[in-house]
């Protein structure tokens, strides 16, 4: 019987699933059981299902990351449960460094290194990425949460913090709950795993839309909890003043263009959320 399950959910996505499925590969995978969870994907998996013929998969129709999540929970009995999302690649010692920290607390949360999909030069949304997208240990050390492309938990702590819950930030919204129960989560930096940068403004413009909508559907929105809301949103413009210096100083970009196409994104990008929080605000679609 295996004591770990790996779970990966997925929707078409399946040239970075078979890349994430290779770099697994990789890894000792002793006493670990991987599914892949996906949530019906009108692409075909004949492929990647023979060319991982020791994988599991299964298909949840009800959509979302978080029920896919849930399913491949239901899918096995083992007592320790690794979450990575179909787009992320694992160190080729992301199992061992699991095995070796998993007992340091209830929840573990790692590194997420990003990296491009395309050539150089960066565009102005990878730029943007390079900075500041995926910082796990602030995520977990300074807002308490842990995101789920990078995350190691017990089975008995999942079934007493209840499954992942869809329509909010659900890695946000189940960490929290985890922690509120008295649950510890630590961030460990040698558990790694890479992310590939959104390479334009619709993808980026696209995951912070996503981000802003389930971090709106988290406040309750009452009256109390919408004018919270619409005084943050106020407050994005502010932040780009606090973040440029990030930008100009960030070791990960290269030159001055790249400084220059990320902090024009930064700025697009505090703006466009300004606009869609006033919306939310006053009850408006975004």
């Amino acid at each position: 019987m295996p004591d770990i399950a790996i779970i990966i959910p997925h929707y078409n996505d399946v040239v970075r699933l078979e890349r994430c499925l290779a770099a697994l590969t990789a890894n000792d995978l002793a006493g670990c059981e991987v599914i892949v969870v996906d949530n019906g994907s009108t692409r075909p998996l004949d492929g990647v299902r023979a060319g991982f013929p020791d994988v599991r998969f299964v298909t949840e129709p009800e959509k979302g990351a978080a029920a896919a999540r849930n399913r491949g929970v239901r899918e096995t009995t083992a007592p320790r449960l690794m979450f990575i999302d179909a787009d992320c690649v694992a160190a080729p010692d992301w199992v061992r460094v699991g095995r070796a920290v998993a007992d340091r607390a209830d929840l573990v949360g790692g590194r997420v290194e990003v990296f491009d999909e395309t050539p150089p030069p960066r565009s102005g949304a990878e730029a943007f990425e390079a900075v500041f997208a995926f910082d796990f240990r602030h995520y977990i050390e300074v807002q308490g949460f842990s995101g789920t492309g990078n995350l190691i938990t017990r089975r008995d702590v999942f079934e007493d913090v209840g499954p992942f819950r869809g329509g909010v930030s659900e890695d946000r919204d189940w960490s929290f709950r985890a922690t509120a129960r008295g649950y510890r989560l630590i961030y460990e930096d040698g558990l790694r795993v890479g992310h590939p940068s959104r390479r334009d403004w619709p993808a980026l413009r696209g995951k912070w839309r996503r981000i802003t909508q389930e971090m709106f559907g988290q406040t309750g929105g009452g009256a109390g909890a919408r004018l919270k809301w619409a005084l943050k949103g106020l407050m994005m413009p502010v932040s780009i003043l606090a973040h440029l210096p990030r930008v100009l100083r960030s070791p990960a970009l290269s030159g001055p263009r790249e400084r220059w196409r990320a902090a024009l994104t930064l700025i697009r990008l505090r703006f466009t959320r300004m606009v869609w929080m006033l919306r939310q605000a006053v009850g408006r679609e975004i």
